[in-house]
């Protein structure tokens, strides 16, 4: 049987926790901003690390041994966040480099292309990363 959990519960947090979307902490302007649809490299450490400390309460809770579905799903956030890396669509293009941008259709995109390769390394391939000396 096969366990979707970790895979839901990563996809789920990427889009509650992509920075813009919902909040961002810092802001450009204010300590915290409210969908602004905006990022900084600042911002970004700042959701990794909420990212990680959330992944880590709903997914090592449950498997204590298994570090994979954790560090595959917080490598994955930072990566694939909406317009640090890249913005897929752009606003002016259909891919945009760097531009600290992001826009719903973005999160969208990025949420699917998430999805689909959480899909693979958890599910397909079954990345583990256990603690287990045994």
């Amino acid at each position: 049987m096969l366990n979707w959990g970790p895979v839901f519960v990563a996809a789920i947090l990427f889009i509650l926790l992509s920075p813009g979307l919902l909040f961002q902490l810092p802001g450009n302007r204010r300590w915290v901003e409210f969908g602004n649809f905006q990022t900084s490299g600042a911002a970004m450490m700042i959701h990794t690390l909420f990212y990680f400390a959330l992944i880590c309460v709903f997914l090592i809770a449950v498997k204590m041994a298994d570090w994979g579905p954790v560090v595959i799903a917080v490598v994955l956030f930072v990566l694939l966040s909406p317009g640090l890396l890249f913005q897929l669509p752009g606003r002016n293009r259909v891919v945009e480099f760097g531009n600290m941008q992001t826009s719903i259709v973005s999160i969208v995109v990025h949420t699917v292309i998430f999805f689909g390769l959480i899909t693979i390394f958890l599910i397909a391939i079954g990345v583990h990363i256990s603690t287990d000396s045994g």
